[in-house]
């Protein structure tokens, strides 16, 4: 599996008051397995291209494969790319509705005409994946979870639908720490457990740090930094100036080579800073 974006651009209100260049000549490959971080301040365009990949939006003018099926031809049976490329939204517990958490994750699979009993395996696994029970909580409603699993089941009903790539756009989003790192461990699982593509977009940069193999960086519709995350975050003046951060790790350990001449460290978590500083004192002595 393999997505290639070529030469997007796409235009809200075009020819009319307000008209906006969304997207302006996106290009960019992804391979089978990989995982990867969009950032970018908000307008940037970042949604506007998710919408691109399973064909909920049309381009302008350029492509989008999906392996080497053209799904912007306007001849691509575009059900069919919905199944294999999954969108999950900010805050998808607010699409949850039906009345237990079994049926609400069934939804999908149930209106591809599969059998019960794949039904129910597809549901089972999923939540499996998620890290929920499904004997625990097949019954229950959906709303009487806290807010970390009900994001978890709403991520559920997309995962049954057994996807080859999944889009997550701020997964994590308002969530409180422990739920937030539930989150992060629940897509490095599904991950470990499917290999398939993650688009995953956030503005925490210690979670794109610590997530994804590349990163690209959207601004005013345009990629302007591409990537490995030390690559990416290596360019922290040309973020800021773009109202985007670096990870903390980073942040600090830049401040260090500033004040301390020698120091130097490309670490992106706090565990990595904390060796590099200490093998500089060490050397140091």
């Amino acid at each position: 599996m393999s997505i290639t974006v070529k030469n997007l651009r796409y235009i809200y209100n075009k020819e009319m008051p307000g008209e906006t260049v969304a997207l302006d000549d996106v290009s960019f490959e992804i391979s089978d397995g990989s995982i990867l971080g969009v950032i970018g301040h908000t307008g940037s365009g970042k949604s506007t291209l998710l919408q691109h990949l399973n064909g909920l939006l049309k381009p302008e003018s350029g492509d989008v494969f999906i392996d080497d099926v053209c799904i912007t031809d306007g001849k691509t049976e575009l059900v069919e790319i919905r199944r294999r490329v999954g969108l999950v939204f900010q805050y998808p517990e607010y699409q949850l509705f039906e009345e237990t958490v079994a049926k609400d994750v069934a939804f999908g699979p149930r209106n591809l005409g599969l059998d019960d009993e794949e039904i129910k395996r597809r549901v089972k696994h999923a939540l499996e994946i998620v890290g929920l029970d499904y004997e625990d909580v097949k019954d229950n409603s959906p709303f009487e979870h806290s807010g970390g699993n009900k994001r978890k089941i709403a991520i559920a009903g997309v995962l049954a639908m057994e996807p080859k790539v999944l889009i997550l756009d701020e997964p994590t989003a308002g969530l409180d720490p422990k739920a937030h790192r539930e989150i992060l461990a629940m897509v490095r699982r599904i991950h470990d457990s499917t290999g398939c593509i993650i688009i995953f977009v956030s503005h925490n940069m210690a979670d794109i740090a610590s997530m994804a193999d590349k990163v690209i960086v959207l601004n005013a519709g345009r990629i302007v930094l591409e990537g490995t995350p030390a690559q990416v975050f290596s360019h922290g003046e040309e973020l800021a100036a773009m109202g985007l951060d670096v990870p903390p790790a980073r942040e600090m350990t830049d401040k260090l080579s500033r004040l301390i001449p020698g120091f130097t460290s490309e670490a992106l978590s706090i565990t990595q800073a904390a060796d590099d500083i200490r093998n500089f004192i060490s050397s140091d002595k």
